[in-house]
């Protein structure tokens, strides 16, 4: 008997579920290599979860294979490697015996946990406007681990210093839990449009970056980490600015740039024409 038009064989649909379930593998095996004293093993095994944990979503898309059992275990595999790995991972490696440090190791894990249950409530709401789907309601959990690894990154970079010392790391934590739970937006990746002409610029980069992940990987992180804190101010603008501005809500990111940039460029025009005193035409006293 034949499948049906667009339906992948049997043994593919479970793909996607398979690269999830390699992905909850990588992430507790980095708890692992935790415990015997090798965190750059374990560093390495979080970032292949986090890789994983990008594709798996894709590739169920490509098959047509979407289930609602696979979206809870990406779901609880976002749990696991994003919340209980990288904070064990740094407990272990910078805070061991520390009963202050374990707390806030709680505190992180718990975050992320409240972070995804809010994330997947907000999917089955569809009162939102359209612009909301451009934006995460608070730090995603992938990035959460990042930020949350980077006293280890540092460690691992520089040695001991203030970055590792066991106040810092347990504030470090606390922020990064604070910008999970919160209500700061945060630019999502599929609302990220390339000009056609700008691929060979994304390759290039891309190569870049592919480089020095091998060359120089604890740089790289810590670089990334700097990059995403100084993005956020602009992605709350962007948001504010769309949130106040309705009839913008369904345009795309493209045509919303495009009206912002008219906007820049018709500013320095109406503050000459305020302090000359005059009136825009056609306005009347």
């Amino acid at each position: 008997m034949s499948r049906p038009k667009g339906q992948p064989a049997r043994g593919l649909r479970i793909l996607p579920s398979a690269t999830t379930v390699l992905a909850i593998c990588a992430g507790l095996t980095s708890i692992k290599f935790a415990l015997d004293e090798k965190p750059w093993i374990s560093l390495a095994l979080i970032g292949a979860a986090a890789i994983l944990d990008g594709i798996d979503g894709g590739i169920a898309r490509a098959l047509n294979a979407q289930s609602r059992m696979g979206a809870e275990i990406d779901s609880l595999a976002d749990a696991v490697n994003f919340g209980v790995a990288p904070a064990l991972v740094v407990y272990l490696t910078l805070l061991p015996n520390s009963q202050l440090g374990w707390i806030f190791v709680l505190l992180y894990a718990v975050c992320v946990v409240l972070r995804l249950a809010r994330f997947n409530a907000l999917l089955d709401d569809d009162t939102r406007p359209a612009y909301t789907r451009e934006f995460f309601t608070g730090m995603p959990a992938p990035c959460g681990a990042v930020g949350a690894i980077g006293p280890l990154v540092a460690y691992m970079q520089f040695g001991h210093g203030w970055w590792t010392s066991h106040w810092f790391v347990c504030a470090w934590l606390a922020a990064n839990a604070a910008l999970l739970v919160s209500r700061v937006p945060t630019l999502a990746l599929k609302a990220i449009s390339v000009p056609e002409n700008a691929a060979p610029i994304l390759l290039i980069l891309v190569a870049a970056a592919a480089a020095g992940l091998l060359l120089f990987p604890y740089v790289l992180v810590l670089l990334i980490i700097v990059g995403y804190v100084c993005m956020m101010p602009f992605t709350i603008r962007s948001q504010r600015w769309v949130a106040a501005r309705p009839e913008a809500w369904d345009a795309k990111p493209r045509q919303r740039r495009a009206v912002r940039r008219a906007a820049r460029r018709a500013a320095p025009n109406r503050r000459s024409v305020a302090r000359l005193g005059l009136r825009k035409p056609g306005s009347r006293d």
